[in-house]
Formats: C-alpha cells, sequence, structure tokens
C-alpha cells in the first residue's frame, strides 16, 4: 500500500491551481492540433451543408452511420461523470475525491459531442425546431410514445443538471481563484462566477446539502437517458438485432464500462500532463481498476445475455445476422476486435495489482476498453440494416465518407480541447474536496495493516 501523503491548504491551492495561474508547455501544441481538426471538421460540415446529406456514406438500406454510432458512444461516456461522482458520493467512497471534477467535466463535454452528431445526422439542422415534445400550437401532434420524441428531453436535462452539478461543485474553488487571481478583470470574472462566496458555516451546509440533492436527484436522469437511447432501436421491430428487451439494461452497463474507463485514461493524463501524481496516487487507480473489473464483467454477461436471445429463437433473420457481425467481411475482424479490446485484454490485465496502480497500464488498458466500445456501437447498428432482406430494394453496404470520419475526428477533438480549455480557467482537481478528506481522514485497521480510510475502498 502506497504510503499517504498529508497536504497543508497551501500547498493544495498552490499546487492544484499551477494549471489555471500557469499553462504547462505541451498545453498550446495539443490545444492547436485539436483546433486545427476542428476546423477541418467545419469545412466538411459546411460541404455537407451545401451538398446535403448525400455526401455521407449513409443510403438505402443503411440509414444510419457514423453519426449516430457516435452519439451513442459520447451518450455512454457521459455516464462517467454520474458514476464516479454522484453515486460514489452518496455511497461515500472517499477515493472519489480527486477524479470527480475530472468526471464531470468529461461528462459536460462528452454531451455536447454527442449531441453535435444529431445535428450531423439530421442533414438540415434547422429543422431540429420539430423534434421537441412541446405544446402543440405548431399543428403539430406528435407522437409522445416515440423515443425519438423524448431523446431531446431526457438529453437536455441531463444536460442541464450535469451543467449544475459542475457548477455547484466549482464554486468554493472559484473563490480561492478569485483571491489569488492577479488582474483586475480576472478578479471581477471569478468574483461574479463564485456568487459571493466567504466559506461562512451556513454557505458550506448549503454547498454539501446541493451536492448531495443533485446526486440523488440526477441518478434517474441518468438511467433514462441511456433508457431512451436503447429504446430508439428496440421499438425499430422490423431490423434484427434491435428489438432485444434487454437493450436497456445492457446499454446503460455499457456506457458505464466505456465510460469509467475514459475517467480512468483521463486520470492518467492527469497525472503525467499536470504533475498531480501527489493526488491522484496508485491507490485511485487500484480503486478504479477494481471498479472497472465488477463493471466490465457485468457487462460481458449482459452482453452474452443478448446474443444468447438472439440465436435462442432459431429464426432465421437472426441467426442470420449473427452469422454476418461474427464470420463475414468487415464484421467478423471488428466483432472479433471489439471483444477482445473490450473485455479479453484488459480485465484479466486488470486482475494484476501491478497493472491496476500503473498510470500506463490503466492507460492502455482503458483505451483498449473504448476503442472496443465503440466497434461495439457500429456493430449494434450498421449490420442489421445492412443485412439483405426480401425487401431491401439497394443491396449493400455501408462505406463511411471522408466528410463522416472529419466530423467523428471532430468530436474527438472537440472533447479534447474542451478539457484543455477547462483546466486554463478552473481546476481539475477539486480543492475543497481535497482538503475536506485531509480534515475528516482517520486511520482504520484492514488485516494486519493500518491505513487511511480515504483508500480502504
Amino acid at each position: 500500500m502506497q504510503e499517504y501523503i498529508e497536504h497543508g491548504p497551501k500547498k493544495i491551492n498552490r499546487e492544484l491551481l499551477a494549471g489555471v495561474l500557469g499553462l504547462p508547455r505541451w498545453w498550446v501544441p495539443i490545444a492547436s492540433v485539436c483546433l486545427l481538426v476542428i476546423l477541418i471538421a467545419m469545412c466538411a460540415y459546411g460541404w455537407e451543408l451545401n451538398k446535403g446529406i448525400g455526401v455521407a456514406g449513409i443510403n438505402r438500406p443503411v440509414y444510419w452511420g457514423f453519426y449516430l454510432a457516435n452519439f451513442v458512444f459520447w451518450i455512454g461516456i457521459s455516464h462517467a461523470g454520474i458514476m464516479v461522482s454522484a453515486i460514489l458520493r452518496l455511497t461515500q467512497a472517499e477515493w472519489r475525491r480527486p477524479v470527480t471534477r475530472a468526471a464531470e467535466v468529461l461528462t459536460l463535454f462528452s454531451l455536447i459531442a454527442a449531441l453535435s452528431n444529431i445535428f450531423f445526422h439530421l442533414g438540415r439542422p434547422w429543422r431540429f425546431i420539430w423534434i421537441p415534445p412541446y405544446d402543440f400550437a405548431r399543428g403539430v401532434w406528435p407522437n409522445v410514445r416515440s423515443p425519438f420524441i423524448w431523446d431531446p428531453s431526457a438529453i437536455g436535462t441531463y444536460l442541464i443538471g450535469s451543467s449544475l452539478f459542475v457548477f455547484i461543485a466549482l464554486i468554493p474553488d472559484l473563490a480561492v481563484v478569485r483571491d489569488r487571481a492577479s488582474g483586475k478583470k480576472a478578479k471581477r470574472i471569478y468574483g461574479f462566477l463564485s456568487l459571493g462566496w466567504r466559506g461562512t458555516p451556513r454557505q458550506w451546509k448549503l454547498q454539501t446539502v446541493a451536492g448531495i440533492l443533485l446526486s440523488a436527484l440526477v441518478l434517474p436522469v441518468f438511467v433514462s437517458v441511456h433508457s431512451i437511447v436503447s429504446w430508439d432501436f428496440a421499438v425499430n421491430v422490423a431490423v434484427e438485432g434491435w428489438h432485444s428487451t434487454i437493450f436497456a439494461p445492457y446499454f446503460i452497463i455499457g456506457a458505464i464500462h466505456s465510460g469509467v474507463s475514459a475517467v480512468a485514461m483521463v486520470m492518467a493524463l492527469m497525472v503525467w500532463g499536470w504533475k498531480l501524481e501527489n493526488y491522484i496516487t496508485r491507490d485511485h487507480f487500484d480503486a478504479i481498476g477494481r471498479l472497472l473489473i465488477v463493471v466490465a464483467t457485468t457487462w460481458f454477461f449482459f452482453f452474452a445475455l443478448e446474443f444468447f436471445y438472439a440465436i435462442y429463437t432459431l429464426e432465421d433473420p437472426e441467426i442470420a445476422l449473427r452469422t454476418m457481425q461474427v464470420f463475414e467481411w468487415p464484421y467478423g475482424p471488428m466483432f472479433f476486435v471489439f471483444i477482445v479490446a473490450s473485455y479479453f485484454i484488459p480485465v484479466p490485465l486488470w486482475l494484476f495489482k501491478k497493472v491496476r496502480r500503473s498510470p500506463m497500464g490503466m492507460f492502455l488498458t482503458t483505451i483498449s476498453v473504448n476503442i472496443g466500445m465503440w466497434l461495439e456501437r457500429f456493430l449494434i447498428i450498421i449490420p442489421g440494416l445492412a443485412r439483405k432482406t426480401p425487401f431491401t430494394f439497394d443491396w449493400g453496404t455501408y462505406h463511411p465518407s471522408i466528410i463522416e470520419i472529419a466530423l467523428v475526428c471532430f468530436t474527438f477533438a472537440f472533447v479534447t480541447l474542451g478539457v484543455l480549455v477547462f483546466s486554463k480557467f478552473f481546476p481539475l482537481v477539486p480543492l475543497f474536496d481535497v482538503k475536506e478528506g485531509e480534515v475528516f481522514r482517520d486511520e482504520i485497521k484492514v488485516g494486519r495493516r493500518t491505513v487511511p480510510a480515504s483508500i480502504r475502498e
């Protein structure tokens, strides 16, 4: 067990605000590359708006392509903040403290990236106004039973709740930055954002209560978002492979698998990029690695059930689809990579303590997980639509265009740039959470060893 490092309040402020009050050397080059990718993608999107959605690879019978696969993937990543922050806050897991902020920020930008894919897929994004199920003054009666109607409501609620989650937790840290900022303009801006925070007992009580209430209130939204996204598939009974009733829990646990893996990856980057090894220790990687073993195994169980339910009835269309997914080109190699990268590479490695406690080991294995989970989203969407049926007039498969590839790269660059910009103006590790952990830290006996309570989980 790693020796616990005690920090004083002044040292915490100095080390955790180093990225806000200054810039690491690598920040500008990486931000510039992300910005360049975003500009290229925006040119590609402008071309799509000018020429129409036909410049994408989607066509009959494959009407859903990279955009929808990427949408489902980023919605899954957005569950990271809720899992790591809200649930672990309610269960009082002490090891969560240094990583909650990064998880919440990842949730926020992942949701925005997911929503951008909807606009890419619409082709005519100005018609988005017809999607939300608001009043019937337009003379249009939306089908309120359709998940396509409730998608924007659930995701919009999730985005608002996540934004509040991040902001409420930020208020005490904004006050610290306000007091340490040197410029008058910066002091004024941070003073406005901190809402007059002075650290009085009443303010601390309200802030704590607000954090707990938001954690509890956002959990139903957390479940509903990916459940509704799964129903987008489940209600399309004409497409083989999409009407499994297990889709909702399968999608949710898959989202947690990819989201928590993304948080572990960000933790490793924070250790290397911002030199936070004194706050995000090997014990934290060990804790999140053990959590990932449970989550990944649960996900694999649901995946096996979903596959078993598909072939149990021995229906020819379902068997033909699964044969296509597993054995036919190009989906067979993708399926093999997806299974191996999502489960059979990372989980056996996570069973070894040295791998779990290694930032490099966790970084590589979690990248493997998210490559596999992106392929899983692709394999759920495309093969069912591409399979040849008697009523398919255009028999063909899906070939993504360079426009789609550019816009998929845009989402990854956008999330990366968003986290980088956030780290320039706000601390990625919550100051007050770390200080609170120092105050409430006590030692407990585990077996023959006495360890800090903050690492018992």
